[in-house]
């Protein structure tokens, strides 16, 4: 099963030489170290690839990105992971790491769907991968997309990750695909998105779930943020740093309806 590019040409240029050029734009010259998880946006390049690459130019490879993010289009199961197969962008094609696939499976029946619907015409995931490819292709990935979960429900997940990472003898990182506020001014995309980020930071998913409820902030990665975060405290981390936060306006110009973007680092 090849995963073709569904949003080449649109969210980033659909050329192997277009691509490569547009990424680089983004790439910081930067000490780079090993880190658990990570948050990254996945508008399109050209608004949030200045985010997105500055997350992925701070951390060093791991051998397997488990990759978590919304299901924006509706299709396939409530949590669907990909198990096998060939991811594809122009830069590069990316093998899924069958084995530690199954094993996040096996661990959490009845609540992760072997799935490749949710997957088809899903952008959040996909556009991670250019940054990923411009460093390495030959990382594996675990494409995971979330279409809708309880708080308990993510917990679940997240440990059902943690105890299949456990048992790998790899390194591994976790990359939960997320945009921030939606369409609001850009003030107070700024305030609400400064509260979940609080959360993010101090490591407390289940601090970012119910903020981001409560307060109605159209996040809309926050269930795999919410997963990342749990898992990466079952796994050890001990502390996260934001990267880089900002929203369109600052290519749009349009500070009445912007869309935020957070990159964060958690270790």
């Amino acid at each position: 099963m090849v995963r073709r590019p569904a949003v080449a040409g649109q969210f980033y240029r659909g050329t192997k030489e277009g691509l490569l050029k547009e990424v680089s734009e983004y790439i910081l010259d930067t000490p780079k170290e090993p880190v658990i998880g990570v948050v990254s946006p996945h508008a399109g390049l050209m608004y949030s690839g200045h985010v997105a690459g500055a997350v992925f130019s701070r951390i060093e490879f791991p051998e397997t990105f488990i990759l978590l993010g919304p299901n924006h289009t509706g299709m396939g199961e409530k949590v669907s992971l990909m198990a096998e197969g060939i991811w594809e962008i122009p830069t590069g094609r990316f093998t899924i790491d069958e084995v530690l696939a199954h094993r996040i499976y096996k661990n959490a029946p009845g609540l992760v769907s072997k799935d490749i619907k949710a997957h088809m015409f899903e952008h959040s995931l996909e556009v991670q991968l250019p940054f990923i490819a411009y460093f390495s292709t030959d990382v594996k990935i675990i494409p995971i997309a979330i279409m809708h979960a309880s708080l308990q429900e993510c917990l679940t997940l997240a440990e059902a990750i943690a105890e299949a990472v456990k048992k790998t003898e790899y390194r591994v990182t976790i990359v939960a695909s997320s945009d921030m506020s939606h369409y609001v001014s850009d003030s107070v995309a700024r305030s609400l998105d400064m509260q979940a980020i609080d959360k993010i930071l101090a490591i407390d998913p289940a601090g970012l779930y119910t903020t981001v409820v409560e307060k109605r902030i159209s996040m809309c990665g926050y269930l795999p943020v919410t997963v990342m975060l749990q898992a990466a405290r079952l796994l050890g981390a001990t502390r996260a740093e934001l990267i880089k936060y900002a929203t369109s306006a600052e290519v749009s110009g349009d500070y009445e309806y912007v869309v935020g973007y957070a990159g964060v680092v958690v270790k």
